[in-house]
């Protein structure tokens, strides 16, 4: 497979950009890695890099965006972070991504069984990582079908709220940056919510719930 140009990178809409991380999600699903020269796309992208996509993901040792895509080298920017939260370094790195870089997709990736999402279902206070897991409160307080056992030993109440995280996080994203929102508005970005399950590889894209714009 081609390591992306600059050419063949803004030649992608939103749409299509979406639809190559779609397709290689299934190629992993089903065992098809795409066939690549790695060393060669080092030498390719020694000199500059044309993403097509962000990722904001967990950094569950199981869910690496460029694996879980089936993506090559300057493909895909990944940032990683317990629950997939944002703070404004990640949203500085994502207009970098988007606005200088030219990446079509944002794409925040929760997953099924995460511990972060169950550490803070539990209230887990401990050195820095209680103010990370606070950041899912919010996502726990919108989860109001659930009235007993909110807790991590519900796992339909822990997945609902990673579900809700991950919206969040979507609404989030615009809500806090201007920059990006303008993007998506005059239909140069896309952002989508989606979710890994980690017993079957595959990726459930939120798609009637992305941000984009009607441009």
């Amino acid at each position: 497979m081609r390591t992306l140009t600059k050419a063949s990178r803004d030649a992608l809409t939103p749409i299509t950009a979406l639809d190559v991380l779609r397709k290689g999600n299934e190629r992993f699903v089903n065992n098809l890695k795409a066939n690549r020269n790695l060393l060669q796309q080092v030498n390719e992208t020694s000199e500059g890099q044309h993403p097509l996509a962000i990722t904001l993901s967990c950094i569950d040792s199981r869910t690496s965006a460029e694996l879980v895509f089936d993506q090559g080298l300057g493909d895909i920017f990944s940032c990683r972070i317990a629950g997939n939260v944002l703070n404004d370094d990640i949203l500085g790195s994502m207009e970098f991504a988007c606005r200088v870089s030219g990446a079509k997709v944002i794409v925040v990736l929760g997953h099924s069984r995460c511990g972060a999402i169950k550490g803070a279902c539990d209230g887990v206070e401990l050195g820095n990582l209680t103010g990370l897991l606070h950041k899912i409160g919010e996502a726990i307080a919108l989860e109001t079908d659930t009235v007993d056992d909110r807790s991590s030993a519900n796992s339909a109440f822990v997945e609902r709220v990673a579900e809700l995280n991950v919206l969040l996080v979507k609404q989030q994203i615009m809500e806090r940056s201007p920059l990006l929102a303008d993007m998506v508005e005059r239909a140069e970005l896309a952002i989508v919510g989606g979710m890994y399950d980690v017993e079957s590889g595959a990726v459930a894209f939120y798609d009637s719930r992305m941000l984009m714009g009607a441009a």
